[in-house]
Order: C-alpha cells, then sequence, then structure tokens
C-alpha cells in the first residue's frame, strides 16, 4: 500500500466533510442536540459526517473495518481499521465557539499507520503517515524544540466521568499553573494533539478518551518527532484511556504527571 497516496486522498476526504459540517452549523437547530450521557452532546451532524466518511473511506479500502465514535457503522476490526471522529469538539460546534475538527486515524496490526486531523475553521489540514513525517496543509511540521518547562505552553481537556481521578487530575494541572507558561483548554484532544506536532503546544494530557479521540492525533506527533505515552510513560494510550503527547520537553512535563497520577 502506497501510504502517502491514501493519506492525501483521505485529507481530499475530510474536505468534503470540512463544507458539510460548515454549512450545517449556520442555521443549527439546538433543539436537535442529543445527549449520549453527561456533558456528552451529540447530533444529526455528527452521525451524517460519520457516514460520509465511511462511504468515501470504503473507497479507498473497501478490505478495512471500522471504530467509529457514532457507530454508524458495526464496529469491527481487521487487517486495516478506520478510526472516525466526525467531529471531534462537539460542544465547540453547537456553541459555535470556533474550534472543532475531523479525525480520521488508520490502523494495521495494533498500530497507527496514519493519520489526519482537520480543523474545520482555519482549514488546517495536519496528516502523516508512518515513517513519512507530518504536514500541514503540504508543509511539514516538527513539535516545539523547547525543552524548558516554565516557557511551555500546556493543554488539556475535562472529563466527567471517572470521578475517582478527579483529584490527582486537579493536582496534574495545579501543578502546571505554577511552573509554566500556562494551561489551554481548546475543546478538541485531536487539534490539542495536532498543535503539540506542528509546535504550538509543549505538550497536552487527557484522560478517560477513546481511541478516535486521539489514533489520528497520536501519529502526527510521533512523525512530527516527539513522545506519546500513557500517564506513567507506558504504550498503553490508544486503548488505556490516557494521552500524554510532547515535544522536546517530555522529560519535565512526564515527570509531574507521573507524580501525580497514581
Amino acid at each position: 500500500m502506497n501510504l502517502e497516496h491514501v493519506c492525501l486522498k483521505v485529507a481530499e476526504i475530510t474536505k468534503e466533510v470540512l463544507n458539510f459540517l460548515k454549512k450545517e452549523q449556520e442555521d443549527f437547530d439546538n433543539s436537535k442536540i442529543e445527549h449520549k450521557g453527561k456533558n456528552d452532546l451529540v447530533s444529526y451532524v455528527d452521525k451524517q459526517s460519520e457516514m460520509l466518511l465511511v462511504r468515501r473511506l470504503k473507497d479507498i479500502l473497501p478490505e478495512a473495518g471500522f471504530i467509529t465514535e457514532e457507530a454508524t457503522i458495526s464496529r469491527e476490526e481487521k487487517k486495516y481499521t478506520w478510526i472516525i471522529d466526525p467531529l471531534d469538539g462537539t460542544t465547540n460546534y453547537l456553541h459555535k465557539m470556533p474550534l472543532f475538527s475531523i479525525s480520521v486515524g488508520l490502523m494495521s496490526e495494533g498500530r497507527i499507520i496514519l493519520g489526519v486531523v482537520h480543523e474545520v475553521n482555519l482549514n488546517e489540514c495536519f496528516y502523516a503517515w508512518e515513517g513519512g513525517g507530518a504536514y500541514l496543509n503540504g508543509k511539514r511540521i516538527f513539535v516545539n524544540p523547547n525543552t524548558s518547562l516554565e516557557s511551555s505552553l500546556i493543554a488539556t481537556g475535562f472529563r466527567y466521568k471517572q470521578q475517582d481521578k478527579t483529584d490527582a487530575y486537579f493536582e496534574i494541572m495545579y501543578e502546571f499553573f505554577k511552573t509554566t507558561n500556562g494551561v489551554r483548554k481548546l475543546g478538541s484532544t485531536a487539534v490539542d494533539l495536532a498543535y503539540v506536532a506542528c509546535g504550538r503546544l509543549d505538550g497536552c494530557f487527557e484522560y478517560n478518551l477513546n481511541s478516535w479521540d486521539i489514533a489520528a492525533g497520536v501519529l502526527l506527533v510521533k512523525e512530527a518527532g516527539g513522545i506519546v505515552t500513557d500517564f506513567k510513560g507506558g504504550n498503553d494510550f490508544l486503548s488505556g484511556k490516557e494521552v500524554l503527547a510532547c515535544g522536546k520537553a517530555y522529560q519535565e512535563i512526564s515527570t509531574i504527571v507521573k507524580q501525580q497520577w497514581n
């Protein structure tokens, strides 16, 4: 398989979905919002975007399986498996906040080999394929070379499940408030990872995640020269529901996370 060729095709498909998302947002009817759980929103836009992605991705790899957030197609892992979040940042989207994205990863035998994160409002398409580097709208990107915790900018997200971990999570944030240049919550984990990959952020961390939140983004970070682990420094980030992704400041950032997360 020519991964570069497939990756660029996926990037083109996300442009189609981008246009649909922007069009629907203009006149979105809030009465059509559904609640999957506390602070877990979904709409017909998420579902229709996912169906469009699935249909078009089948054209590229008819033999591939799918893992999708909205379950518009049966979950099935095969030799190649697409992992899709059709609208990462649904809450931002529904409140007309200008940051949300489309995330598509391709997994083969347990590892991510291709990833595309398309931030809709700035029309920034981040993409990477295994061994090929990471790119933003055609230009090669790299993580921030900064190694200092003091000058680092960190992103995170707030999850409302797994309440037993809340205290440890806020301890991590408190330490970063004291020791870094700032902590941000952007509202899209996929964008957080993409911003680490292109050097806008020095690191991001979040827990209680699903594979579709991070599949594409973790490959971006790795191919841009960064490090991705779980909170303990291991490799169980795709199924372990927690991710820490950093540029060159990984050592200092990860030390704080490891100390507080137990």
